[in-house]
């Protein structure tokens, strides 16, 4: 069951936190810096916790180094 979600992250934010804008669309705040991947780390970990499923089942597909970006999880 794999679905795709498109992403909007604000880094450097005093508490992470994911909120859904629509059907296919969030918005997440993050605490890391967008320096060396940890601000996509973070977005990993947090995702990972809220659907509830394992780090390694979700994939950045576009936006690396944007804010926006194109999450594939499971």
């Amino acid at each position: 069951m794999a679905f795709t979600i498109a992403v909007t992250v604000r880094p450097n934010a005093k508490k992470p936190a994911i909120t859904k804008t629509s059907e296919s669309e969030y918005r997440a705040s993050v605490s890391a810096a967008p320096v060396g991947g940890k601000a996509n780390q973070a977005l990993i970990e947090l995702l990972a916790d809220h659907f509830g499923v394992t780090k390694s089942s979700i994939e950045i597909l576009r936006g690396r180094s944007a804010r926006k970006k194109l999450i594939r999880i499971g």
